[in-house]
């Protein structure tokens, strides 16, 4: 049965090996004669020999990956455009890939903006979640605001140990992280396809599994909680949890650069509400007027 099995799917398999040899040919072919650039000095600038690129622009040549890489620099391409299945040289969607990764910072931002409202499914506008370090309130003002606010709120820890069927320390000690990362992405998928309304408080470390951090932003209104790591420390030692302490400074220090590796992710968060030095009336009284104002919930 499984002779069998291989025999039937072989011919298709080399077809599109077949395939895609042609097209990197044609391309690599194409390329060098738009830049009238003979084989040999092609050869000359890649280090590839005269006999490979002959294979390869035949579309007979089985070429590494390495040496097309040197191809590509040598032709001024990005490798994506010798392999993919769009034509570098036609389509619309690469050439303004290409033109997003030349633009400058707040452009990009612009455009990522706009993608995301008008991306199919991607709808946050009932949709908040509280981003930033623990001890930074996401638990507290996310609960006091969804019932300020009359909208349901969501821990995604709590998330987590349902679909994992066990706590959170449990799933960590017998899965690891990358095991809780895994759940942690269902969990974010399952509030998506069952809240369309909705206030989420997420772990600190979320922003660092990229994945999981853009499907985020584009279903979500994301708010960084900010505070000094000197008030992350106590708010969490003020629930009770000494953990952080143990090892003083070292553990400062170690929540400083964990802050610090961490700003530029949390810097991609929709708004910011910096509560440092803020009762917890204030920063609430602050967080409802910044949904207010960002039109947050439509």
């Amino acid at each position: 049965m499984s002779d069998r099995v291989a025999l039937e799917t072989e011919p298709a398999e080399n077809a599109t090996v077949a395939g895609l040899l042609a097209r990197v040919g044609q391309r690599v072919r194409q390329a060098r004669e738009q830049r009238n650039i003979s084989r040999r000095v092609l050869s000359e600038s890649s280090g590839v020999s005269p006999r490979y690129l002959a294979q390869l622009e035949s579309g007979a040549g089985n070429i590494s990956i390495g040496l097309l890489c040197k191809v590509a620099d040598a032709l001024d391409l990005r490798i994506e455009w010798l392999v993919g299945e769009e034509d570098p040289w036609t389509s619309e969607a690469l050439h303004m890939a290409e033109m997003y990764r030349q633009a400058e910072g707040p452009v990009q931002a612009q455009v990522r903006e706009l993608l995301l409202e008008a991306a199919p499914g991607g709808r946050r506008a009932q949709r908040i979640c509280l981003v930033g370090l623990r001890g930074a309130g996401k638990s507290t003002l996310g609960r006091l605001a969804g019932a300020a606010l009359d909208v349901p709120f969501v821990e995604l820890n709590r998330e987590i140990a349902e679909v994992g069927g066990m706590p959170v320390g449990e799933i960590m000690a017998l899965y690891g992280q990358e095991g809780y990362r895994k759940l942690e992405a269902d969990a974010l998928d399952r509030v998506i396809a069952t809240h369309d309304q909705v206030i989420l408080a997420v772990g600190g470390g979320i922003v660092a599994e990229p994945g999981t951090y853009n499907r985020l932003l584009a279903h979500f209104n994301t708010i960084w909680l900010k505070a000094a790591p000197e008030e992350h420390m106590a708010r969490v030692r003020a629930q009770g949890d000494e953990r952080p302490m143990a090892g003083q400074p070292e553990a400062m220090a170690q929540l400083k650069s964990i802050l610090q590796a961490r700003e530029a992710l949390y810097e991609r968060a929709h708004a910011l509400l910096d509560t440092s030095g803020a009762t917890l009336e204030e920063s609430l009284e602050r967080l409802l007027a910044l949904i207010a104002q960002e039109h947050f919930l439509g």
